[in-house]
């Protein structure tokens, strides 16, 4: 092994080792139990971000264990076609190399664009992937586009169209205009806004008049520009305000469109005017009003959300109707939507019926790709009946068929399901599975696989034209296929058999509607087992949290607080750290804060910590909490934690490599208490291990190892193995040496799924010298289990007596300033179990205390002014006298009290000022409150000093 421990020397060699050698494959034994994790496909655009770093760790370190127990393992990769996300880089792309748009090349020539980008650019991540030490199966690499998943996507469509659970209608949708395509509600980003309120004016038809005895009534609006598409204004039925106008008319200025007056409860007569104009076309809210009330449909607005040049008018059903007439104003037509809404204020004002303006606090909602304000639009999409799919989905959870970790994260999923809409699947995109139908010149609609197909199943002549839809699928439609359809369905595959349903899934909270509920859905429906049950698609849900920045806030590109998790594990310098971040900031005064916090907060930039390192910060923050800060001291502690496991493998080495181990037959062997206290702590860290990843609490699990590897081996066991090595007898020494390596192997294999490369690294020097293992690689070795055959409970007693004993001398060195050089003798109070322990481990308890002389008392036999502490049921004393200077040390003690004084007199100074009671932060003041207790106890602690000083 090389003296210090440089990851970037042994990662990407082991990496390609791993991957060419097929260890991440499954073993293929059907005899032995299997496990299979699909992995969450990232978007073929992107690139590996913290959560990605986050999930991929976690999925990896349980594949590895199972894989350890002896499983037949699959970890499926893939990544997704990302449909908007794809076609958006393209098209920015040809528009900036070559000025061109999609339609310059037409539909076909586009999308061999895209392709040929996705063979150029489109796996950066996958590469990323390698770098994090993923053991996936790389050779069963699936993409959503791919030709197995493009028939399994079809054959479900063309299914679930002939079970009557996708059907095509004119509905409102989320429309995103700079896009020109459909959007989910899932994919609107809701922001909050201030705007304003407008108050109009509505005459009321045939000289009706309101109970106030005016010929008008008020409504309030945030779009003045749909005013262009009102149908009715809705009343609440019990408001006795506008009783006498349900029934009656207004006539809609602009337009000069009669339309009714309906009783709704969608009315508020607490809010606003009471008074709620009705624009089926153009708010969801509305569209089911018109529903209800069998409102016609206007629609005003292009897919360009500028005003039409003529209306589109509807039914209720939305089919074409001329019971309105299709006029806009001319001076409107072609208006871009917020031009027009000036436009509507200003006639409105005009026509002396504009009552009055209101500020008011808006939640407006955006697209989260194309970043423009979304627009409700009516328009022809395909949609499933999600709530027939729903009711099977909704029981596999309530039954238990799948679980949820944590628990809680169910009540979110139901609350979506029992409540779940019609999910449209269409997109106005090239880019995706194009769906599957086929229209006549007459409209009429064609589903199947093929136009053969569909024209063989409806008897159509050829010359018969068919023209396929120009839609896409939502890509969550494809990847709601991920655990069935990258095993081979529509096929009975013998890894679908093998490896179906899969294990566990992990996976955000955010995506718990756009995707989990999905496939849940999608497998029930599609997936049955050999009974004919539905089958679902994993057995556990694990819901991990979100990374966030060290102050709490989202890392996001915007705010120039992203970190990533390659630059953690290679290093990067500040200069480069900055432009990443500013690059492509737009706003300069945004770059420059960004800039300024950056040289703030990595003044060095970030140095290499290594893929263990970073792999274990993720695990041991792998909390049930939904939100995780990230801290870059914890990376830095968990990297000293992998240079104390390889300064302590060295030590382990030097001790034993061409030494007598004992593994010759009829070897003499003493273990000593230490070796045989090591190995119960080792138990119970296997034990302790397993039952942690068994309950997805991966934080414990890597607290667990952090604690044996570093406080319990290599702080604890290495130094009591000093006295045996150095001094010991061969039979000791032996036993020593056989229980370092033993351990040291052992401890490799338990933390191997965490850390998997240093692990590998040091397993290759120690493997040689332990008899019966064997094998190339660590990965394949047996994960260790608790064996109550080595574990001794007295031992861990002992020893724990043992280590609080050495604690307690070296804890009274340094409250006292004694040297550790200095020789001390002390005495002991102490019943007949600890006086045994003490003869027992004397040479141990000298060694490591500096003991010159240990000396049991008798039951009232006097004692000198000694320092004292507590061993268990023990009392440990240290004669003062003659160990330090009495006046020099009450001086030095009373400087210490003085300035303890202070310290408290400042912080209830603060704790006493009201405004800072009341301002700060209560994190601040809690934390002031924990300083002042600290302080309180350090001054009780050395008032005792001075008095046992004093007393000498």
């Amino acid at each position: 092994m090389e003296k210090t421990y440089n990851p970037t020397s042994i990662e990407q060699t082991l990496y390609q080792r791993w991957e060419e050698a097929g260890y991440f494959k499954p073993h293929g034994d059907t005899s032995k139990d299997a496990y299979s994790i699909m992995i969450p496909p990232p978007n073929v655009t992107g690139s590996l971000h913290m959560g990605h770093a986050f999930q991929d760790s976690i999925m990896d370190t349980l594949i590895r264990c199972e894989r350890m127990k002896g499983k037949n393992t699959l970890w499926q990769v893939g990544t997704d076609h990302a449909g908007i996300a794809t076609q958006m880089v393209v098209e920015r792309k040809i528009a900036a190399e070559e000025g061109k748009t999609k339609h310059d090349y037409g539909r076909d020539a586009f999308i061999d664009k895209i392709w040929e980008w996705k063979g150029e650019s489109g796996g950066t991540i996958t590469k990323q992937l390698r770098r994090l030490g993923a053991s996936v199966d790389w050779d069963r690499e699936r993409f959503t586009m791919d030709a197995g998943l493009s028939n399994a996507v079809q054959e479900v469509f063309v299914r679930l169209y002939q079970d009557d659970l996708i059907y095509r209608g004119k509905r409102l949708v989320n429309w995103d205009p700079k896009l020109h395509t459909a959007i989910s509600d899932l994919e609107v980003e809701n922001k909050d806004k201030k705007g304003h309120m407008w108050h109009f004016r509505y005459p009321l038809a045939d000289g009706v008049k309101t109970a106030e005895g005016k010929d008008y009534i008020v409504v309030a609006t945030t779009r003045p520009e749909t005013v262009l598409g009102d149908t009715g204004v809705a009343v609440n039925p019990e408001d006795p305000r506008y009783k006498n106008l349900i029934g009656k008319d207004i006539i809609l200025p602009i337009v000069d469109r009669r339309i009714p007056i309906v009783a709704d409860e969608h009315a508020d007569m607490e809010k606003g005017t009471g008074c709620v104009k009705i624009t089926p076309a153009h708010d969801f809210n509305d569209y089911e009003v018109g529903k209800r009330h069998q409102l016609p449909m206007i629609n005003v607005l292009t897919f360009d959300a500028n005003i039409r040049d003529a209306a589109e008018v509807f039914n209720s059903n939305g089919e074409p109707s001329d019971v309105y007439s299709t006029d806009i104003p001319a001076a409107y037509q072609g208006l871009e939507r917020f031009a027009a809404r000036k436009a509507v204020v200003a006639e409105m004002e005009s026509l002396g019926l504009l009552d009055e303006i209101k500020d008011h606090d808006l939640t407006v909602p955006y697209g989260d790709r194309g970043g423009v304000v979304i627009e409700p639009m009516l328009t022809d999409q395909w949609y499933v009946r999600a709530a027939t799919l729903a009711e099977p989905a909704v029981k596999a959870v309530e039954d238990g068929d799948i679980q949820f970790v944590p628990k809680q994260y169910e009540n979110m999923y139901f609350s979506w399901m029992r409540d779940i809409q019609d999910w449209c699947i269409s997109r106005q995109l090239w880019w995706g599975h194009r769906i599957p139908a086929w229209y006549d010149n007459d409209g009429n609609v064609y589903v199947g696989r093929t136009e053969e197909e569909v024209r063989e199943q409806n008897n159509l002549a050829p010359v018969v034209v068919l023209r396929q839809d120009d839609d896409v699928l939502d890509t969550w439609f494809s990847s709601a296929l991920w655990t069935f359809g990258t095993l081979g369905w529509p096929e009975e595959t013998p890894e679908l058999k093998t490896f179906h349903p899969s294990d566990v899934l992990v996976t955000g909270f955010d995506i718990i509607f756009f995707w989990v509920a999905r496939m849940i859905m999608m497998t029930m429906h599609f997936c049955k087992d050999e009974n004919g049950k539905p089958q679902v698609p994993f057995k556990t849900v694990y819901v991990t949290g979100l990374i966030r920045d060290e102050n709490g806030d989202k890392m996001s590109k915007s705010k120039g607080n992203v970190l990533d998790p390659i630059d953690m594990i290679d290093g990067i310098d500040l200069e480069s750290l900055v432009a990443k971040r500013c690059g492509n900031m737009m706003q300069p005064q945004l770059a420059k804060k960004i800039e300024k916090d950056t040289r703030k907060t990595f003044e060095n930039g970030i140095e290499p910590y290594g893929t263990d390192a970073l792999r274990f910060t993720l695990a041991a923050m792998a909390s049930t909490g939904r939100d995780i800060n990230w801290d870059m001291k914890r990376l830095e502690g968990y990297r000293n934690f992998c240079n104390k496991l390889w300064n302590a493998s060295r030590y382990v080495l030097m001790n034993t490599e061409d030494q007598d181990c004992g593994f010759a037959e009829g070897a003499e062997l003493e273990y000593s208490l230490a070796d045989k206290w090591i190995e119960s702590q080792f138990e119970l860290a296997a034990k302790e291990f397993n039952a942690h990843i068994e309950n997805f609490r991966l934080d414990m699990a890597a607290n667990t190892l952090y604690e044996f590897i570093w406080n319990q081996f290599c702080d604890w066991y290495l130094e009591l193995t000093k006295p045996v090595l150095w001094k010991g007898t061969e039979a000791k020494q032996r036993a020593t040496r056989r229980t370092l390596i033993t351990v040291l192997e052992k401890t490799l294999r338990l933390a191997h799924p965490v850390i998997p490369y240093i692990t590998e690294s040091i397993w290759q020097s120690v493997k040689p010298l332990v008899e019966g293992v064997e094998g190339e690689t660590i990965m394949t070795q047996a994960l260790p289990q608790f064996d109550e055959n080595n574990f001794d409970q007295k031992a861990l007693d002992d020893i724990e007596w043992v280590k609080q004993f050495i604690t307690c001398i070296r804890n009274l060195r340094a409250e006292y300033d004694i040297a550790p050089s200095v020789p001390l003798s002390v005495m002991l109070k102490a019943d007949s179990v600890d006086a045994k322990r003490l003869a027992d481990n004397l040479a141990v308890l000298s060694a490591l205390g500096k003991l010159e002389e240990v000396k049991v008392l008798a039951e009232g036999e006097a004692t000198p002014a000694c320092a004292t502490a507590l061993v268990g049921k023990s009392t440990l004393m240290i004669p003062m006298a003659g160990l330090i200077d009495k006046d020099a040390e009450l001086a030095r003690l009373d400087k210490e009290v003085a300035k303890t004084h202070g310290e408290i007199k400042r912080i209830e100074g603060k704790l006493n000022n009201q405004g800072f009671v009341a301002k700060a932060p209560e994190a601040v003041v809690a934390a002031e409150r924990a300083k002042l207790e600290g302080y309180q106890e350090t001054l009780v602690k050395l008032e005792e000093q001075k008095a046992t000083i004093a007393a000498l």
